[in-house]
């Protein structure tokens, strides 16, 4: 039986991914390989979805305020951030 794999990283997964979907719509593959091709892409979404949530959260926790407030910014807007020193 052959081991499981490593968990890739974000960017090799969404890369991966990416190439999934090229081999899709070219439309020359056999139903079995576009099914397998398929599968995978939706398992390496969900791998994706939750590396980003993972993400968020880290975040939220880093930008939490004392009084348990999530202070949010856009991102165009981190010029305005407080704690950034001057």
């Amino acid at each position: 039986m052959a081991a499981k794999k490593k968990a890739a990283t974000f960017e090799s997964a969404l890369e991966e991914l990416e190439q999934l979907v090229e081999r899709l719509e070219s439309g020359d593959l056999p139903l079995d390989e576009a099914l397998a091709d398929f599968e995978r892409g939706v398992k390496l979404t969900r791998e994706c979805q939750q590396k980003l949530a993972s993400a968020e959260q880290k975040v939220k926790v880093l930008m939490e305020e004392e009084g348990g407030k999530i202070q949010e910014l856009p991102f165009d807007a981190h010029d305005d951030y407080p704690g950034d020193a001057e």
